[in-house]
């Protein structure tokens, strides 16, 4: 599928998708309300036993930019976005969780910041609601500028923020869903000596769910201290960045308030 010049960027959005009939139909509009409109959305299912595929088949006819396709057998989240990053035909990948939603100007203000900072990799802020989409007080601030070394003390990347080179997943793949497998992933591309750039808005509203990873802290603390050891730290070295991890979490969550 090729719609595009050579003059021109075309964002592969990933979209996993699992038991979502809730949520996806309002992520996948606030990507149909993009202002730049030069995206395909791959939308994976991975084997949903609610009306996800249902919703999917009805939204993939409202936009032919829009390609489904289902797993043959549940095969979790870091395999579903590999298979998604496999299925891309742009130069740039972003990702999209299916609970989750953008504010319509994100893409656009990405890609000029790419180009204004000749920038690979680049993340923003986020706004935050509850599962009933009731907003939180407070936003999720971000830095101008993150290296590897700043993204152990504390991961300020939220995957469904991320806009990067589709050429960095040549070497590098998402593993392991016992850990934050997208904290992992970042980790190993800075690593390679880029940074990445942060637009500090909330260009991301980060649904908060009492099912996801980020909702139960006793297991996302042990998932931080499972990246550090995936990415080869000694457990001396991973028990201290889990603890700045810590104490950087209790800090920002005090700031994200819910509105009665």
């Amino acid at each position: 599928m090729k719609y595009l010049n050579k003059e021109e960027t075309l964002v592969s959005i990933i979209m996993p998708a699992y038991n979502c009939e809730m949520y996806i139909e309002e992520a996948i509009n606030s990507v149909i309300e993009q202002t730049y409109q030069l995206w395909e959305l791959i939308v994976i299912d991975d084997e949903s036993s609610d009306k996800t595929v249902e919703i999917l088949e009805k939204l993939s006819i409202k936009d032919e930019r829009i390609q489904f396709y289902i797993n043959e057998k549940n095969q979790g989240v870091s395999a579903t976005r590999n298979r998604g990053i496999s299925l891309a035909n742009g130069d740039w990948i972003a990702f999209l969780d299916s609970d989750d939603m953008w504010d319509k100007t994100k893409l656009h203000k990405q890609i000029a910041h790419a180009e204004i900072r000749a920038a690979e990799f680049i993340f923003t802020g986020s706004s935050y609601i509850n599962e009933n989409g009731i907003d939180y007080q407070g936003v999720f601030e971000v830095p101008n500028k993150v290296t590897y070394k700043n993204l152990r003390t504390h991961n300020v990347i939220s995957c469904s923020s991320v806009l990067i080179k589709k050429e960095f997943f040549r070497n590098i793949k998402m593993e392991n869903d016992d850990m934050h497998e997208d904290y992992a992933v970042w980790l190993r591309v800075l690593n390679t000596g880029v940074c990445a750039y942060g637009i500090n808005e909330p260009l991301l509203i980060y649904r908060i769910s009492r099912n996801s990873k980020s909702g139960n802290k006793v297991k996302t603390i042990k998932m931080t201290y499972k990246v550090f050891r995936f990415i080869g730290l000694n457990p001396i070295s991973s028990i201290y960045f889990m603890t700045s991890h810590i104490l950087k979490s209790v800090k920002k969550y005090r700031k994200i308030k819910f509105v009665n």
